[in-house]
């Protein structure tokens, strides 16, 4: 049965590109609708307020740094010449927000890499392992090779 409503998810990483081949491959055989997704992991900076620290300055402002990821995602789907692809930055937990996601827009099949920044040291990634124990959906773990 053809897929309808695909999810393919990116890290930035070079080995993105893997699985953003393999999603429009996929989405253009069944003539499915293609949704590229990005979650954004903010980390705060320690809470030093309290220390003699407390004053120093991190060099960035989250507004900006979710504006260069808004930015990246739209240059990467632009890249992709067809189908006509949506985007959507999300900002938490990635394994919960892909997730989330898929629930929320009905999808059918969810594309992400067997390993993500993390290294190739871990077997399938925690995140893709993650999404693949708790996806409505089912979830397709393109292989990432040492070379991508």
């Amino acid at each position: 049965m053809p897929y309808s409503n695909i999810i393919a998810a990116v890290d930035f990483s070079a080995a993105s590109r893997t699985v953003l081949e393999r999603a429009v491959e996929i989405a253009e055989r069944d003539g499915a609708r293609l949704t590229l997704i990005h979650v954004y992991e903010y980390f705060p900076p320690l809470d030093i307020a309290d220390t003699p620290l407390g004053s120093v300055s991190w060099g960035f402002n989250e507004q900006e740094l979710v504006e260069l990821h808004r930015q990246q995602l739209q240059t990467v789907a632009a890249e992709l010449a067809s189908p006509p692809i949506l985007n959507k930055l999300l900002t938490g937990n990635p394994k919960d927000e892909i997730v989330g996601y898929a629930r929320e827009q009905a999808s059918d099949l969810i594309v992400i890499g067997s390993h993500g920044r993390h290294g190739i040291g871990l077997l399938l990634g925690s995140t893709a392992n993650a999404v693949l124990h708790h996806a409505p959906c089912d979830v397709l773990a393109v292989r990432i090779h040492e070379a991508d």
